[in-house]
């Protein structure tokens, strides 16, 4: 790797460009397409990267903790949550073009600052993609094992690898659509749930709250309180994904502000009622649950529906949870390709990876994001329950170390923006309670990151200790080493390049003018400008 970028070239090398540039079809700074259409985003941020990870991965989460500590692990995560996406949707509103929030940590904070949180969330995605892969090849041999679980995993490689090189248009049009499936599906278990609980199935009876009381709301008090937690933040994981999209936005001053909008109803209606309903529908004791020998990875929503007598129903979650993994692998490619396609073209990954073809699609990067995958083949020794728990807890403080580090530049911009005389209400997007707000989500991922391993405590678990602190340390080793090796140092607020990345939108029409400057439009614009 080269050495870092000078802010100070940056700036220059901006102020010197075109105005043109903004309405490139292709971004001249990374070569990637601006494709991505404003309902492509607002569905990404609804329903985006929602997977396994929720559907199967809660299946633990209610184990380990009970439906009381599921309720509180996703309500306590999803403040955080929504802290970070005001902050993101401030910093991504203003910054919409040039690597994220990996780019703009090396230029609020310090290069090799930025180098630790880039590389920090590659390795949330391809532990994510790992745990997808794993969770689609396990049903896939629940329903056929004449395959061999890696027959399956090389076939569906093969196929989202090619798929992703369609490029960044196809990939919107699936995932919108892949989206809306996924929230009829929920809604559809929600409706089920309702029924279900209130006797409305014959045969079972009403059960209200009953697993509630029996076998309780907590599972190991603030023990398993503290392991939700970690499961939590994986489901969580893709939120700020919309910071990521934002270059390959077609009108990103429109299409940001209303999918930051989006993820608040996405807290309430997907987390906080998934928490609920699967909290009152399935026992945290259930075998299916404590006992994950079976390579099939069954949620809380196949307990449920086998519990109101149909046996059957396996295969009808499964084929859903089938559905959500398509969606889920497709999008931690495009994210971690993403990820590392920008570090590449900021000298913090190798050069190679941050080509792109003519069409902007980073080939690569993509291949290598891929190629992380192979990682879920840990099932083929541990089986599939155990790999799911394994990467899990190598993620989960990631994600608590990346969204500090969202509040932490949010903070450092807002001090530069002060102090180089700048005015809050020249922001495009403001964020809701400045600075409680970024000061909260802070502090409160830095308490995450420290108590998210306390189950491995008592009983003291070595292995479990290691695997959910390892990521600590290894953030610091990254940032001082790339620090000492390439000198780098921390901007003052008065050098911080508050510039480059800025962009109006392609399509920069009369339309998008009027929501811009807030004029009244008549219900079927304002409708159809989400599509």
């Amino acid at each position: 790797m080269d050495s870092p970028k000078d802010p100070e070239q940056t700036v220059a090398q901006h102020d010197g460009g075109s105005d043109q540039d903004d309405f490139l079809a292709i971004d001249p700074e990374s070569g990637v397409k601006r494709g991505l259409k404003t309902r492509h985003l607002s569905m990404m941020a609804l329903a985006g990267i929602i997977g396994p990870g929720l559907l199967v991965g809660s299946g633990g989460a209610l184990s380990s903790g009970g439906p009381a500590s599921l309720l509180i692990g996703f309500g306590v995560i999803g403040i955080v949550a929504f802290s970070i996406m005001q902050s993101l949707g401030e910093l991504t509103t203003l910054y919409p073009s040039g690597g994220a929030f990996t780019q703009l940590a090396a230029r609020m904070v310090d290069p090799a600052f930025a180098v630790a949180v880039g590389w920090n969330y590659f390795i949330i995605w391809f532990a994510v993609l790992a745990n997808e892969y794993n969770a689609t090849t396990s049903i896939l041999v629940f329903w056929s094992d004449k395959v061999p679980v890696w027959g399956y995993f090389l076939l569906l490689w093969t196929a989202f690898l090619l798929f992703q090189f369609c490029g960044v248009t196809t990939f919107g049009e699936a995932e919108f659509w892949l989206a809306l499936l996924k929230l009829v599906g929920l809604v559809a278990f929600y409706i089920f749930s309702i029924v279900y609980v209130s006797g409305g199935i014959q045969g079972t009876g009403a059960i209200g709250f009953r697993y509630w009381h029996d076998p309780g709301p907590f599972v190991e008090g603030f023990r398993g309180v503290a392991s939700v937690f970690v499961f939590c933040s994986t489901f969580y994981a893709g939120c700020e994904s919309i910071a990521v999209a934002a270059t390959e936005t077609k009108n990103p001053r429109v299409a940001v502000p209303l999918a930051i909008r989006q993820v608040f109803w996405r807290i309430i209606f997907i987390y906080m009622g998934a928490a609920f309903f699967f909290g009152i529908t399935c026992p945290a004791n259930a075998d299916q649950l404590v006992n994950g020998s079976s390579r099939a990875l069954l949620s809380p929503m196949t307990v449920a529906i086998q519990n109101a007598g149909w046996q059957g129903g396996v295969h009808l979650i499964n084929a859903f949870i089938l559905i959500t993994c398509i969606s889920a692998i497709n999008s931690s490619i495009y994210i971690g390709s993403r990820t590392l396609l920008y570090m590449a073209q900021q000298r913090m990954a190798p050069s190679f990876l941050g080509w792109t073809d003519k069409r902007g699609v980073p080939i690569p990067a993509i291949t290598l994001a891929n190629a992380f995958g192979a990682l879920s083949m840990m099932n083929v020794s541990t089986g599939a329950s155990e790999a799911y728990d394994y990467i899990v807890n190598l993620s989960g403080v990631s994600t608590f170390l990346v969204w500090g580090s969202i509040s932490l530049i949010h903070i450092r911009f807002r001090q530069a923006w002060k102090a180089q005389g700048h005015h809050v209400q020249d922001l495009p997007f403001v964020s809701l309670w400045y600075p409680w707000n970024a000061y909260f989500g802070l502090g409160a991922n830095i308490f995450l990151a420290l108590v998210q391993g306390w189950a491995n405590f008592a009983p003291w678990d070595a292995g479990g200790f290691v695997d959910a602190y390892i990521l600590l340390p290894l953030f610091f080793v990254i940032y001082a080493g790339y620090k000492v090796v390439f000198k780098t140092r921390f901007w003052r607020k008065e050098e911080i390049d508050l510039q480059s990345g800025r962009r109006r939108d392609l399509e920069d029409s009369k339309d998008i003018a009027e929501v811009e400057t807030g004029v009244a439009q008549p219900w079927w614009k304002r409708l159809l400008r989400n599509f």
